[in-house]
C-alpha cells in the first residue's frame, strides 16, 4: 500500500470549537487523538515543589561548621584568646569546673528555676488561652489584659516583683514564668480563634455536643499553635534565666558568668553561653519530635 493511500485511509482529526477547547485544557489531547485510540497517554512529567525527604541530624549542621570556623579561626592565630579563646580552652575550663563541683551545683540550680518557671508559665498560658478562646466573656475579661502585659517590658517588672515577691527565688520563677506564658497564651489563642467556622457548622449539623466539639474538633486543630507558643516559651526561659541570675543569685550560670565578668573570664563566659545555648536546642529539639508524633496525622511541608 502507498503513503497515499495510507493517508486516505487514516480517520481525519475532529476539528471545531469542542476540539479548540480540549486542546486548551490539555495539550496533550491532539497527540493522543493523532496516536489513535488505542496508544496509551503521554505522560506529563511533573515538577517537584516540595523540598524534599528531610535529612537526618540536618540541624546540627549549622552548630558544626560555627564550631568548624571557629576552631580553624583560634589555630590559626585569627582571634585574640582575650577577647574570644578557643573550644578547646573553653572545654578544659568546663572539665575543670566540673571536677571542682561548682559547674555541676550551678547547672542544677538553673535547670530547677527554669523548670519550675516553665511548668507555671505553661499552666498559666493554657489555661487562659482555653478561656479566651472559648468564651466571648473570657475573651473580653482576659485578652485585653494579656495584650497590655505582653506590651510592657518583662524585665522590667524586675524591681516591682522584687518589693511584692523579695530578692529571694520567689521572684526570679515568676519572672520567668511570665515570659513562657505569653507566647504560649498568643499562639494558642490565635489558633483557637483561628478555627474555620465550617468546622462549626459541621458539628452543628452532626449534632455533636460543646464538650465533643471541643475534644474532637476545636483541640486537634489548635494543636499546630500551640506547639509554636511552646517552641517560644522553652526558649524564652532560658533567656530570662541569664539577666534574673545575676541578681541576688549564689549560684546558677548566670552567677557564674557575672563572676566571671568581675575577674575578666572569657572563658568562663563563654562556657556559661555554650551551656544555655545546648540547654535551648535540646528543649527545642524535644519539643520537635513531641509535636512530630502528636501531630502524626497532620501532612506538611515539614513531613
Amino acid at each position: 500500500m502507498t503513503d497515499t493511500a495510507s493517508e486516505q485511509l487514516a480517520p481525519p482529526l475532529p476539528t471545531g470549537p469542542a476540539t479548540a477547547a480540549a486542546t486548551t485544557a490539555d495539550p496533550g489531547a491532539v497527540d493522543r487523538a493523532a496516536a489513535g485510540p488505542g496508544a496509551a497517554p503521554a505522560r506529563r512529567r511533573v515538577r517537584r515543589l516540595a523540598p524534599g525527604r528531610r535529612l537526618p541530624y540536618a540541624r546540627l549542621l549549622g552548630p558544626v561548621l560555627l564550631l568548624v570556623v571557629w576552631s580553624v579561626a583560634s589555630a590559626a592565630g585569627a582571634l585574640d584568646p582575650r577577647t574570644l579563646p578557643a573550644p578547646w580552652t573553653v572545654v578544659h575550663t568546663g572539665a575543670h569546673l566540673w571536677t571542682a563541683g561548682t559547674l555541676r551545683t550551678d547547672i542544677g540550680t538553673s535547670l530547677w528555676r527554669a523548670t519550675q518557671g516553665f511548668l507555671i508559665g505553661l499552666a498559666a498560658g493554657v489555661v487562659l488561652a482555653l478561656l479566651a478562646g472559648l468564651s466571648r466573656i473570657g475573651e473580653a475579661v482576659i485578652d485585653g489584659s494579656v495584650q497590655i502585659n505582653r506590651a510592657i517590658p518583662t524585665l522590667g517588672l524586675i524591681p516591682l516583683f522584687i518589693l511584692w515577691l523579695g530578692i529571694g527565688e520567689t521572684f526570679k520563677v515568676a519572672i520567668i514564668a511570665i515570659v513562657v506564658y505569653i507566647p504560649i497564651y498568643l499562639n494558642l489563642y490565635s489558633a483557637l480563634s483561628g478555627i474555620d467556622n465550617r468546622f462549626v457548622e459541621l458539628g452543628e449539623v452532626l449534632g455533636l455536643s460543646r464538650l465533643a466539639f471541643i475534644r474532637d474538633i476545636v483541640i486537634p486543630g489548635s494543636l499546630p499553635g500551640f506547639f509554636v507558643g511552646l517552641r517560644l516559651g522553652v526558649t524564652g526561659s532560658w533567656l530570662s534565666l541569664v539577666v534574673l541570675e545575676q541578681i541576688n543569685a549564689t549560684s546558677g550560670l548566670g552567677y557564674m558568668m557575672f563572676q566571671a565578668q568581675n575577674y575578666g573570664q572569657t572563658d568562663v563566659i563563654v562556657l556559661g553561653l555554650l551551656i544555655y545555648g545546648i540547654f535551648g536546642f535540646a528543649s527545642d529539639t524535644v519539643v520537635r519530635v513531641l509535636e512530630r508524633r502528636v501531630l502524626s496525622w497532620r501532612r506538611s511541608l515539614s513531613n
